[in-house]
């Protein structure tokens, strides 16, 4: 069911934060844009809420191939970059290959940082509860509440 993710508890600083269901927060973005929550976008959004880790925005479109709603490329590109746009996506850098986008959903989610293997092309979800620890106490020292992070580490095999 096209944005059906439950009221996902979420941890930050300790407090328990009820973070708001992924469709309503979709469809606000798209009617500031003046755009309408189509079945076609519902279909994407249900299939990215589906992934689990780093996907490409190929990988979604392959999934809708055959799907009771068909769903052009334009659409599930269109529908990704307005995800992004929400803050319910963030998009994942692999190297310098901008014609290789990859994606991970964010949105009430826990930080979730990632040690990218430039040689195979890996993407490792990492812990790094030190970085989370330094971000709020970074924030709290400005007078600002953090809403998230990203970090990214590159590495390859020695040799």
């Amino acid at each position: 069911m096209a944005g059906s993710a439950a009221n996902t508890p979420m941890v930050a600083g300790g407090e328990l934060e009820i973070v708001e269901p992924l469709c309503a927060v979709f469809r606000r973005k798209l009617k500031s844009e003046g755009l309408k929550y189509t079945p076609e976008r519902a279909q994407v959004l249900d299939t990215v809420m589906r992934q689990d880790g780093v996907f490409e925005a190929d990988t979604i479109l392959k999934l809708l191939k055959g799907g009771k709603v068909r769903v052009s490329k334009a659409t599930v590109y269109r529908t990704i970059r307005l995800l992004q746009e929400a803050g319910i996506l963030q998009r994942v850098l692999f190297d310098d290959d901008p014609e290789q986008s990859h994606f991970q959903l964010v949105y009430g989610q826990r930080p979730h940082d990632l040690l990218i293997r430039v040689d195979t092309r890996e993407a490792v979800t990492i812990q790094v509860p030190e970085l989370i620890e330094l971000r709020d106490k970074l924030c709290a020292r400005l007078g600002l509440s953090p809403v998230g992070h990203r970090l990214q580490i590159f590495a390859k095999a020695k040799g």
